[in-house]
């Protein structure tokens, strides 16, 4: 009998241990997924990676013309908007 109490009290303590080591893990995991939280800037304030950075245009109106055809190669702009854009350009 003796025996068996032995080999039960090992079962045991191992897994008292590794359950230790287990909940240790997620409770670290969880603190650095916290700090990368707390250390990410703001959703509004966060670039994003499939839109453009916001560039004023040029003052010059060549410049400007320039500037939309590059935005419309890109396909930032619509063959509608290029042409309405570049009309107010040079209407102006």
């Amino acid at each position: 009998m003796g025996m068996r109490r032995r080999v039960r009290r090992r079962a045991l303590i191992v897994g008292a241990a590794g359950g230790a080591a287990v909940a240790h893990h997620h409770a670290k995991k969880a603190a650095e997924q916290d700090q990368a939280y707390d250390e990410a800037p703001p959703d509004d304030q966060a670039p994003a990676d499939d839109q453009q950075q916001s560039v004023p245009p040029p003052a010059d109106p060549a410049d400007e013309i320039e500037h939309l055809a590059q935005l419309h190669a890109s396909g930032a702009l619509t063959d509608d908007e290029f042409a309405a854009a570049k009309a107010k350009i040079i209407g102006s």
